[in-house]
């Protein structure tokens, strides 16, 4: 949706082909960093997702003593600098109810199984329907596209052994406001709060609550004894007990699971993959969204007035989103094992050389540029400079 806008406003005839027969969004809250913010401002959005959203002003990670694993603070990369948490439905609902303005024509029940020519694509749903010609397919269809290998045969995208569940939970008095908040036993086990703001129906303040296993446990936890998983976080993090109250099986709790995904160059002359369908990291940055908004965005800015091919312009386009992409795909998967993984050995590394390391003068404040999603190779483009 952001890039159907971002391109609609640029005075493009943008198709938008939606495989739910009733656009609705998947899964619980998320963080949006500057770099999103400034994306969704270009939109013209961010006002109504900062009245919907919770401002975050640090990350707080501890141990089961209470130590600091994770301390980093939005200040530390500029003054007034902060996040917004949200709940995906008010992302969604700000995005789509803009695009009627835009021009943007919505088509739902259009899965799309198939591209005939790359070149001046024709896209085909699973109903039998033809679209197109366009002079440009984007395929935004998350990390476990099923378009991907059509348009990059050579490309891979390892799921991550490590996944995660989530649920909303109900914070009225504000208890959890201004950070995210993790609790971790060694590797082995992280539990999150997220302050994400109004919920899409009732308008009460909401936080998502996240705990992490292996991908492979995921069906044990579904199927097992809910009350003895709660009783066991609150073993871990007391505090969290309230939040819990209103969790009443695990069938309110979402399954989140992650891939690696590599696809070298994203587009294959006019269809172009964007967002976790390009660049699909894991979550430990909290980056996902926050990519993909850039991305639109910069999209839309490419596109603008060009007088290159298609094919050009969208490799040109590529070229300079890898360099911010790049930075973030990397410490992603750099950083996960200290943060998942079985054993000792990795939550020893991040106990006695990441976390001493990360409190450094200049380290301290290249970790704020990572986590606020500013670190990039080269100029920012106006359109999305935080």
């Amino acid at each position: 949706m952001g890039a159907a806008l971002a391109l609609a406003r640029r005075g493009h005839e943008v198709t938008l082909l939606e495989a739910f027969a009733a656009p609705r969004p998947l899964g619980s809250g998320l963080l949006l960093q500057p770099t999103g913010l400034k994306a969704l401002s270009t939109l013209g959005l961010v006002d109504t997702i900062r009245a919907a959203g919770a401002r975050i002003d640090r990350l707080d990670g501890r141990d089961l003593t209470g130590r600091k694993v994770l301390d980093v603070n939005y200040a530390d990369w500029r003054k007034g600098g902060h996040g917004i948490g949200i709940h995906r439905a008010a992302l969604f609902d700000a995005l789509h109810q803009a695009m009627p303005a835009a021009g943007v024509t919505l088509i739902t029940g259009a899965r799309i199984i198939r591209i005939e020519d790359q070149r001046r694509p024709v896209l085909h749903d699973d109903l039998g329907r033809a679209h197109g010609p366009f002079d440009l397919a984007v395929v935004a269809d998350g990390s476990a596209s099923s378009l991907r290998k059509s348009v990059k045969p050579g490309s891979r995208a390892r799921p991550y052994p490590w996944g995660a569940v989530w649920a909303n939970a109900p914070d009225p008095g504000g208890l959890w406001n201004g950070a995210l908040s993790q609790v971790y036993d060694r590797a082995e086990v992280m539990v999150g709060v997220l302050p994400v703001g109004r919920g899409p129906d009732t308008g009460e303040r909401l936080v998502s609550l996240f705990w992490s296993l292996p991908v492979a446990e995921m069906g044990a936890f579904y199927a097992g004894d809910f009350d003895a998983w709660k009783a066991r976080v609150r073993g871990i993090w007391p505090a969290i007990t309230p939040l819990l109250e209103s969790l009443t099986d695990p069938a309110v709790m979402a399954r989140a699971v992650y891939r690696d995904v590599w696809v070298g160059r994203w587009n294959r002359d006019a269809t172009l993959l964007i967002g976790d369908a390009a660049h699909g990291t894991s979550p430990q940055l909290g980056q996902g969204a926050n990519l993909a908004l850039v991305d639109a965005v910069e999209l839309g800015e490419r596109f603008s007035g060009t007088t290159t091919s298609v094919a050009v312009t969208a490799a040109a386009y590529e070229a300079g989103r890898r360099r911010h992409v790049m930075i973030y795909q990397f410490v992603s998967w750099a950083m996960t094992p200290l943060f998942q993984s079985h054993g000792g050995f990795w939550a020893g590394v991040r106990r006695w050389l990441f976390t001493p390391l990360s409190r450094a003068p200049g380290i301290r404040q290249l970790g704020a540029a990572i986590l606020t999603g500013t670190a990039r190779l080269g100029r920012w483009p106006d359109a999305t400079r935080p």
